[in-house]
């Protein structure tokens, strides 16, 4: 299924009065910071938390009355688990939620208030793909993938379509890459309404299957890495976001997990924000990358912003160690 720019106006047009549209939030301090003017894009205060939603919405809306009534299943760590079960609920079709058992409390309990059905696993030693596959055979549920859905990856390209037409053209635009549902969709968004921006993905250090995947040429499978970025412990692209991300990503960036945390804390001291870790993967890169993008219009997507508040507190007050 071929997915293009045209798809996330269409998305764009099913998530009005549907989805938050997101502030553009910016930081004078920041911006002396990274040596750049810097502008974000705070999926944080999206429905549930995260952009996830856009991408989740748009696929349940575009489900068949059959599909509505037999109900749908997903896998996730947290974030499309509470935006399935949110668009699920708003759409009433049934839905069934595969999570890891160390998924985040926070998120967990979203899922299930939503109206989630939960089915736990071991990301560790189990597929969370193949207990997907079977719950889909065995129930006849529609399986909507995390981010390898072309309905997915058109609604998360809304996000970006709203910052170019908010803040108009950018330089440069980092983008927190798991799966590559956000990224793929960014993509389309930028090379339609930016096509001269820098356009990089940002994964955490311990799980660079995307930057090994854009420097091979194929997608590059990995064992479950272990980072505090939960949203972006995937093990590899799927084959429509690594297509798109083939054709119209620059570059793929990595960050630490220490990183992960600093940013946290300036996101918290300077724009007065909650922050997950995978939601700082952008900012981390900007500062990394401050003198590539010195003097320049810098974009940054934050992802989300669900976190344990008890793990929030303690990864800044350096009670929590990171890999």
């Amino acid at each position: 299924m071929v997915v293009g720019f045209e798809d996330v106006v269409k998305a764009a047009e099913r998530l009005d009065g549907v989805a938050h549209r997101t502030p553009v939030l910016r930081s004078r301090l920041v911006d002396e910071l990274v040596g750049a003017e810097v502008v974000f894009k705070a999926e944080n205060f999206q429905r549930m938390g995260a952009f996830k939603f856009r991408g989740a919405f748009n696929a349940v809306s575009e489900l068949s009355e059959q599909q509505r009534r037999r109900g749908v299943v997903t896998y996730s760590s947290g974030n499309h688990a509470q935006a399935i079960a949110l668009a699920c609920r708003l759409s009433g079709v049934p839905a069934t939620i595969v999570m890891p058992h160390d998924a985040p409390a926070a998120k967990v309990s979203a899922t299930s208030g939503y109206g989630g059905t939960i089915v736990r696993y071991d990301r560790y030693a189990e597929d969370r793909e193949e207990i997907g596959r079977k719950l889909a055979d065995e129930q006849g549920l529609t399986l909507i993938p995390p981010y390898d859905h072309p309905d997915v990856i058109a609604g998360q390209g809304t996000a970006a379509k709203e910052l170019f037409e908010e803040v108009g053209e950018l330089d440069a635009l980092f983008v927190p890459l798991g799966g590559g549902g956000l990224l793929s969709g960014t993509a389309l968004s930028t090379r339609a309404l930016s096509p001269d921006c820098l356009l990089l993905g940002v994964e955490p250090e311990a799980g660079d299957d995307g930057l090994r995947s854009l420097r091979s040429g194929e997608i590059v499978h990995i064992d479950a890495p272990r980072t505090i970025a939960d949203g972006a412990q995937t093990q590899h692209l799927g084959v429509h976001t690594f297509e798109i991300i083939r054709r119209a990503v620059d570059d793929v960036r990595t960050a630490g997990d220490d990183q992960l945390v600093e940013a946290m804390r300036l996101f918290a001291t300077y724009l007065k924000i909650v922050v997950e870790p995978t939601g700082c993967l952008g900012f981390a890169a900007a500062r990394n990358a401050a003198a590539e993008i010195a003097g320049k219009r810098v974009g940054v997507i934050i992802s989300g912003g669900n976190v344990d508040l008890e793990r929030y507190a303690a990864l800044l007050a350096g009670q929590e160690s990171v890999t």
